[in-house]
């Protein structure tokens, strides 16, 4: 099965054709004929690796000498070391399942889409959805119930909207009279470009750009409850948690991870492959490839060594020199 699902190089302990799997589980949930995986590094993913029941567990290639104690232990159990067991774990599920996308049939009834919207093949609106008349949708495009896309909105191909987001709504911008000291509304002319892959989940809030459009790059993913303000510029493959908040007219480069709860000030620049830490104030510019954490926010990437770090934010680890470990620590 591995190979099916694109692995080439792995290792393995025990014998996997004594065990019949029936199914996937959590490491700690997981009994003999279930298969499961482990992403942890360190005495972590010892202490959870043995105390799994699971008759196959998938493991960073990482731990294979940590692992070396358990030599003569677990006859029954077999393990597989390769380079990214979640990913690899993702890819079985989805062939042992066959798990497809829950599709939408079409545009709902309730939903309320102009014929001037244009809207790609395989397209998706569910219920008591708003779409302005001056958006595109791009093929197989799904837009989930109670979404509102506004004024000059174009989304592309293969991106999946949650319920109850709002993208292409006015941002949050004033200028004060001099002599009154009262607000003045700043007219937001721009769009909201959104490129393909993009996957946005429930109620997320994306303004559209004052003179310019704000954009968000292929592959990007947004969690729950993120702001985007205007003009702000979101380059590919990035990961969004949950909570963030993005100030007007910052850019974000390319495989950035910002944490839940973090927070960019306006008008500042983020890298590439930029990890912010959970609940973070970044008040500053930050270069290519570093880790900040903290209120504001300081570089700690001296300090951080996980190899997890290429599933964040991209980064390259070295690995430290290992033994090559065979079947045989298994019999």
């Amino acid at each position: 099965m591995l190979e099916e699902v694109g692995v080439r190089s792995y290792e393995i302990w025990g014998n996997k054709a004594q065990i019949t799997v029936r199914s996937v589980a959590p490491i700690n949930r997981a009994c003999i004929n279930d298969l499961s995986f482990c992403s942890l590094e360190g005495d972590d993913a010892v202490r959870s690796i043995s105390r799994s029941r699971a008759g196959i567990i998938l493991c960073n290639i990482s731990v294979m000498e940590l692992l070396g104690q358990m030599q003569g232990q677990k006859r029954q159990q077999c393990l597989v070391f390769l380079e990214n067991p979640r990913l690899t774990m993702m890819h079985i599920i989805k062939l042992m399942y066959k798990q497809k996308k829950s599709k939408l049939c079409g545009v709902s009834q309730s939903a309320l889409v102009p014929k001037t919207v244009k809207l790609g093949k395989n397209c998706s609106i569910g219920e008591f959805c708003v779409i302005a008349n001056d958006c595109e949708i791009g093929d197989n495009t799904t837009i989930h119930d109670r979404v509102s896309i506004l004024q000059n909105t174009r989304i592309g191909r293969n991106c999946d909207i949650q319920p109850g987001v709002v993208i292409g709504a006015d941002g949050f911008a004033y200028e004060r009279h001099n002599e009154t000291l009262e607000f003045e509304r700043f007219p937001h002319i721009g769009g909201v470009q959104i490129g393909d892959d993009v996957e946005i989940y429930s109620n997320c809030s994306i303004a559209r750009g004052s003179l310019s459009d704000t954009v968000i790059g292929s592959g990007t993913k947004l969690n729950a409850l993120v702001h985007v303000a205007h003009n702000v510029e979101i380059g590919r493959n990035c990961a969004l948690g949950a909570g963030v908040t993005i100030g007007g007219s910052t850019i974000v480069g390319d495989t950035c991870w910002l944490g839940q709860n973090s927070t960019l000030k306006n008008k500042i620049k983020i890298g590439n492959k930029i990890i912010v830490g959970s609940g973070a104030a970044v008040i500053n510019n930050i270069q290519d490839e570093d880790i900040v954490a903290g209120v504001p926010a300081k570089s700690i990437k001296h300090k951080v060594t996980s190899n997890q770090l290429f599933l964040m934010g991209g980064h390259t680890q070295k690995r430290k020199s290992r033994h090559i470990i065979t079947n045989e620590h298994f019999k």
